[in-house]
């Protein structure tokens, strides 16, 4: 009878010392997928659009690939994981939100189409934007987590 406790109580105890990791993470960003999901496709758009709105440089930059583009809703186009960084460090954009809804995600093997609604508000160039648009980011599966390699912005006239 001993034992079952003692074996309870020890149990019961590395329970409780690895559910916060499991919950809240370690802070070392470690990824508990073992390949690409839908899930953590979606899981990865939103940390990516988290970290926009919390103007987050190295969280950006960190979920960005190096290749990465992003179409604007004018038919611009920026290139590289620094175009956003450089923006918010310099003053050129600051983010005040930056909110995804109505995910539509579809895997193809190690990529990832996540497309939302986006509503975002900030300032850009020195003056106030508060837009919604239809946005697509092509993610692509390496070294174990998703990279954006893509991102296309449509402007919603009539949210």
């Amino acid at each position: 009878m001993t034992i079952h406790v003692n074996g309870f109580i020890v149990a019961a105890i590395a329970g409780m010392l690895l559910t916060p990791a499991k919950m809240f993470g370690d802070g070392r960003n470690i990824k508990l997928s073992t390949g690409p999901t839908a899930e953590n496709a979606l899981a990865a758009d939103q940390q990516l659009a988290l970290a926009l709105q919390n103007n987050d440089t190295l969280g950006i930059y960190r979920m960005l690939h190096k290749d990465w583009a992003v179409i604007s809703t004018h038919g611009g186009v920026g290139e590289g994981p620094s175009v956003f960084p450089s923006g918010i460090n310099s003053g050129y954009l600051t983010r005040k939100t930056m909110e995804i809804s109505e995910p539509r995600v579809r895997l193809y093997g190690n990529i990832a189409l996540v497309t939302t609604k986006a509503k975002t508000s900030g300032m850009f160039q020195g003056k106030p934007f508060d837009v919604v648009e239809r946005q697509t980011d092509v993610l692509r599966w390496e070294d174990g987590g998703w990279k954006c390699i893509l991102t296309q912005e449509s402007n919603l006239l009539n949210p």
